[in-house]
């Protein structure tokens, strides 16, 4: 009998190039991942300024102004998340539903106070949609913005 205080495995072995490995990813993984996510939270504009965000509440509010006097005082009175609804479903007859859900996400991204809308508001695409393209090629474009909600939405109206 050894009186060595490292344990040793059932074989009598101390560990090999596996448990190394496995020792190193151990230590390594959660430094990395938490700079991943510091570098994330970072990236978003929290303070509110419109400098440096890639879609402000003053641009949702300005893109139905720039349409007409007659818009203009819908959009002041407006709730945020109504406005960039109207903006997107206004965008989707022009574009596709793949760009449309891009925009959302960023404007999600850019002022995470719309968080608690997304869900409805890609829901409400994804019904619009389906009015579109068809239930099969508006569920083409479906990918995971707001929980899967375009799907949802693309569902509802489907059935």
């Amino acid at each position: 009998m050894t009186h060595s205080t490292t344990p040793q495995t059932r074989r009598g072995h101390r560990g090999g190039p596996a448990r190394r490995v496995g020792r190193t990813l151990a230590l390594v993984l959660p430094v990395v991942l938490v700079l991943s996510g510091t570098l994330a939270v970072t990236r978003v504009n929290w303070t509110g300024d419109s400098e440096g965000s890639v879609l402000t509440a003053s641009d949702v509010a300005q893109a139905p102004a720039e349409a007409g006097p007659a818009r203009t005082v819908t959009a002041k009175k407006a709730a945020p998340q109504d406005a960039l609804r109207e903006r997107l479903l206004t965008e989707l007859q022009d574009k596709n539903p793949g760009v449309v859900l891009t925009h959302l996400q960023q404007a999600v991204n850019g002022h995470p106070s719309l968080a608690e809308h997304c869900t409805s508001i890609a829901r409400t695409l994804g019904k619009a949609a389906v009015r579109l393209y068809g239930a099969s090629r508006a569920q083409s474009y479906a990918r995971p913005v707001c929980d899967t909600s375009f799907a949802t939405g693309v569902l509802a109206a489907h059935s």
